[in-house]
């Protein structure tokens, strides 16, 4: 190879080597643009379910209190039920 081959193989190969460094540039701005924006969806869907779990937390807690209210109400109708045959029966 002469002089001036040999400087036009390096020419291009700088060449080749800038556009696969440019190129590697692009694709790391669109890997990291696709990271930001997986990370922002999962932090979306945590905090979405973080405020169902309360709600349904919520609507559990308001439940249980309304079971154990007519438990409540069971147990004092079955006692005023047995007073009152106990004093039927009585008489």
């Amino acid at each position: 190879m002469s002089g001036y081959e040999d400087s036009r193989y390096w020419q291009r190969r700088v060449q080749e080597l800038e556009e696969k460094i440019e190129q590697l540039r692009l694709s790391r701005r669109v890997l990291m643009n696709l990271i930001e924006k997986l990370e922002r969806e999962r932090y979306d869907s945590l905090t979405r379910l973080e405020k169902e779990n309360r709600r349904l937390h919520s609507l559990n807690h308001r439940y249980a209190r309304s079971l154990f209210q007519k438990n409540i109400q069971i147990r004092e109708l079955e006692s005023k039920l047995q007073d009152f045959f106990r004093k039927d029966c009585a008489t």
